[in-house]
């Protein structure tokens, strides 16, 4: 699977911590993992691995895109929305193997995949304001 592919599988295991119970998430990847016919077995590592990573993350990232987001706070964001930039924020400041132009870059086509209308505006605004802030 190329990186987009796997980001995206990111993503919508990610979407799933919003609406389970954290200690029913290894059962939902486990049962996700199952559905990926076509997956390699390192590219399932590398989903959950950086699933994981971002998890642990979330605290740290969520005071971060509140500080950010003007008139806008996680709990108000839309889920989608959310996901997108815990995502990409965690690519931003964490992942050394993601260019900052192609987090954000990635970011906005999930936006503009799975977002609403204006997602992509919203993700690419607050990605861009926390992306100046970067050393």
């Amino acid at each position: 699977m190329v990186r987009t592919e796997l980001r995206e599988h990111i993503f919508k295991m990610l979407f799933q911590i919003e609406f389970n119970d954290p200690a029913d998430m290894p059962d939902h990847l486990k049962y996700y993992f199952e559905m990926l016919e076509d997956a390699a077995d390192k590219d399932k590592k590398y989903i959950q691995e950086k699933y994981e990573a971002v998890v642990s993350r979330v605290p740290e990232i969520d005071p971060l895109l509140n500080e950010n987001a003007e008139r806008w706070k996680t709990v108000r964001m839309n889920k989608v929305d959310l996901t997108i930039l815990r995502l990409a924020v965690y690519e931003l400041k964490w992942d050394e193997d993601i260019p900052e132009g192609v987090a954000i870059n990635e970011a906005v086509e999930l936006a503009k995949r799975f977002g609403g209308e204006s997602s992509s505006s919203f993700v690419n605004g607050i990605l861009g304001k926390l992306a100046k802030q970067e050393p």
